[in-house]
């Protein structure tokens, strides 16, 4: 089927809180991809420690290949009921998706899941069953490119009560925003950002609980081609350029002796822009054919920075905004955030002196570090990532 999962979730603790009661775990197999998100009962460290456990106990039963309704017992074994209040110590929401299209949502206790394709809200055809002596929904269906799945914690639906909304935000609003946010947010990152950002103006800077937002978009698989660095050999040019040449997607050149070398081959001029959106890196190029042309060391650096802080979820709207207007840097992280799914980089061994570091060994250039970096957060991003040296 060739689809991709795109993933993102934005949390924000109750007030007064310095841990969230809520907590995603999100797993990435060789055949789908496991969403769980857990809201522990109450607030704080015990609220943590009861949906951080729940969630990972779920995630990692499914990922070594056991039932669902194993980690259900597993989970009731662990979390038993609140004895005060009669209610499970924490709440869970489970979405897999296969590589083959087919979708899997169990629903204990937790808001339902809000399904949207065509720009219509769908009903989920949920079961009702019970796994581990609970009563949960389950539901099997099939999805395809561009249906959105959004789970969120139930700090979304009491958003606002008792202040600006009498009853809250309630799911039919919540519904309704996801619906209309997926018009206007490219991906599943921006729409939770979104809907997140809405509870909180409701919440009106005093959140009343942990909420927490999660996203799945299904999408077309995109590709990055990118080349970075002279080959050591120069008569290794022409191979280099023909193999980045070669396959579909996107061209990136990072460097200017890449961008250079991109040039010579295909006899192509390189036009240097003289607008400095960004201080710290030099501006962009073109050569006709390639998506980006930036400078290498610093672009690539900062690029991985911005990455990292995607990676830890540790942004806001307003970040996503600084990538739709931002420098040759952040160009190329919206690229490969957004635009992304497999990244295929191209890079030549041959050292600048001017990357060297005296104290280190020839072979740990500063760009090869920042390169394997760069691998190692797309890896984490839920990207897939191959290099080829030469």
């Amino acid at each position: 089927m060739g689809i991709y999962v795109d993933v993102g979730y934005k949390s924000f603790n109750k007030f007064g809180e310095e841990l969230c009661g809520d907590n995603v775990e999100i797993v990435r197999t060789d055949h789908s991809v496991i969403m769980v998100l857990a809201d522990g009962l109450g607030s704080g460290v015990k609220a943590n420690i009861l949906s951080t456990l729940t969630s990972k106990i779920i995630a990692t039963m499914l990922k070594e290949g056991a039932r669902v309704e194993d980690a259900a017992e597993t989970v009731a074994a662990t979390l038993p009921i609140c004895k005060v209040r009669h209610l499970a110590y924490s709440t869970f929401s489970i979405l897999e998706i296969f590589d083959t299209g087919d979708v899997y949502l169990v629903e204990f206790d937790s808001p339902s899941c809000v399904f949207v394709r065509d720009g219509k809200i769908m009903e989920i055809p949920f079961e009702p069953r019970t796994m581990g002596g609970k009563s949960v929904k389950e539901a099997r269906f099939q999805t395809t490119k561009d249906d959105v799945f959004a789970i969120f914690s139930d700090g979304v639906v009491f958003a606002g009560v008792g202040g600006v909304m009498n009853f809250g935000f309630q799911w039919e609003n919540a519904a309704e925003h996801i619906r209309s946010s997926v018009a206007t947010e490219r991906t599943a990152a921006r729409i939770a950002h979104s809907l997140s950002l809405v509870c909180e103006s409701l919440f009106a800077g005093h959140p009343g609980d942990d909420t927490t937002v999660m996203v799945a978009k299904i999408c077309a698989e995109k590709t990055v081609n990118l080349f970075s660095g002279p080959p050591e050999d120069k008569e290794k040019d022409p191979e280099l350029v023909h193999d980045f040449m070669m396959g579909r997607g996107k061209r990136v050149v990072c460097g200017g002796s890449s961008a250079n070398i991109i040039s010579r081959v295909l006899n192509r001029p390189i036009t240097t822009s003289l607008d400095y959106t960004d201080p710290d890196v030099p501006p962009m190029a073109h050569i006709d054919g390639m998506d980006l042309v930036t400078e290498g060391v610093l672009t690539l650096s900062k690029t991985v920075d911005i990455l990292k802080q995607f990676q830890q979820n540790q942004t806001t709207y307003t970040d996503f905004k600084t990538l739709d207007n931002g420098g040759p840097a952040e160009t190329l992280a919206k690229l490969l955030l957004e635009d992304c799914t497999n990244l295929n980089l191209f890079v030549g061994r041959a050292i600048n002196p001017a990357h060297q570091n005296p104290g280190l060994p020839m072979d740990l250039s500063i760009k090869l570090r920042i390169i394997e970096n760069l691998m190692e957060v797309m890896r984490a991003l839920g990207k897939t990532v191959s290099i080829k040296y030469y």
